[in-house]
C-alpha cells in the first residue's frame, strides 16, 4: 500500500478512523458489519508506521506491534478462506 498524502499530514489515518465511527454508529454498533472499515485503517496504519517508523505516533492508530499482528491475523485468515 502506498502512503498517501493524509498519512503525512497533521493526523494520519484520521478519516479511517472516522469511517469505522460513522460505519459502527450507522449498524447498531455491530463491528462484523464494518470489518472493510477496520481494515482499511489497519493498512493506513501500517503504512504510516512503514513510512513514519515505529517511534511515529497518531491518536488514530493502535501500536505499531499491535498494527503488525492484526495485519497478520488478517492475512492468515484470508490465506485461509482462499485455500478453502
Amino acid at each position: 500500500m502506498t502512503v498517501k498524502p493524509d498519512r503525512q499530514e497533521n493526523l494520519p489515518c484520521h478519516p479511517e478512523a472516522c469511517k469505522i465511527q460513522k460505519c459502527l454508529s450507522q449498524n447498531n454498533y455491530d463491528e462484523t458489519k464494518c470489518q472493510s472499515a477496520v481494515l482499511a485503517l489497519y493498512q493506513c496504519c501500517g503504512a504510516f508506521y512503514a513510512h513514519q517508523g515505529n517511534t511515529a505516533a497518531t491518536p488514530s492508530c493502535p501500536k505499531p506491534d499491535l498494527v503488525r499482528l492484526k495485519l497478520n491475523q488478517i492475512k492468515t485468515e484470508t490465506d485461509k478462506k482462499s485455500t478453502a
